[in-house]
């Protein structure tokens, strides 16, 4: 399977921070309250790749553009598939991709700015609703402060059969539309969400895009929620500017990606 890159930056500043280690999710009951976080698989002819996402409704995926991109076009939705709760082989709920919405200024690059990241974000909507299972989709959260605990939650190259959690990292920097933090980034958590809890309930206030080195200490760049996933949104509302891979009349199964 050839993983997603994460980009890396080159350090900048003089930031004091520290990091936690991350901790897999092994057990049913430990992933069943993080179940709306889940692997995007991209299967085509030619390779298989794979980033994190999270449900910010029962049909919508968060996740960053260039997850669901390959050199700014957008991957066809019938070969993309959200598998919530992933663990050992199974899923909670199993998602095909109707459509796909990309930042309308997203553009792919090799170089990491604030810029860049801010808008990498994508919305993969799903043909059937994630409902069941007790499968609950996040909320948002707008852009955090400096020095905001976070948490993130996501799946990575040497740990993509189970979800792996970090339960305290911070923002260290704001930059236009992008957050620097403390959390831990690696090849497939591309994607991934970066929650704030408020009153004991996570929020989803930004999406890892890029992983960078500061003070010899690896850091993540999140996408600032708020305007780009308004834009996104928008887009989604506007049915004819989005391509759409099924036509009406398919089977269950088949939007499942059981056939």
């Amino acid at each position: 399977m050839k993983l997603i890159p994460i980009l890396i930056a080159i350090c900048f500043g003089s930031i004091a921070f520290a990091q936690s280690d991350l901790r897999l999710l092994t057990t049913a009951d430990q992933v069943k309250a993080w179940s709306g976080v889940g692997r995007l698989d991209v299967k085509t002819q030619t390779q298989g790749r794979f980033c994190s996402g999270a449900l910010i409704s029962p049909t919508h995926v968060l996740t960053a553009a260039h997850c669901v991109t390959d050199s700014g076009v957008k991957f066809n939705p019938i070969d993309v598939q959200f598998l919530a709760g992933w663990r050992d082989g199974r899923a909670s709920a199993y998602g095909r991709a109707r459509r796909i919405v990309v930042h309308p200024d997203y553009k792919p690059t090799d170089n990491v700015s604030a810029k860049n990241v801010a808008t990498d974000l994508a919305i993969v909507e799903l043909a059937v609703p994630m409902n069941s299972n007790g499968i609950r989709p996040f909320a948002r959260e707008n852009q955090p402060p400096v020095g905001q605990k976070l948490m993130v939650v996501s799946y990575a190259h040497d740990r993509s059969d189970a979800p792996s959690i970090q339960e305290e990292c911070h923002v260290l920097a704001l930059r236009p539309g992008a957050i620097v933090a403390s959390c831990s980034a690696d090849f497939g958590a591309s994607g991934a969400p970066i929650f704030v809890i408020q009153e004991g309930v996570p929020k989803i206030a930004s999406v890892v895009s890029a992983k960078a080195k500061m003070n010899g200490n690896d850091v993540s760049f999140g996408v600032s929620l708020g305007d780009p996933l308004d834009a996104l949104l928008n887009e989604l509302s506007q049915t004819s500017s989005v391509f759409q891979s099924k036509k009406p009349g398919g089977s269950l199964a088949s939007q499942l990606g059981r056939e």
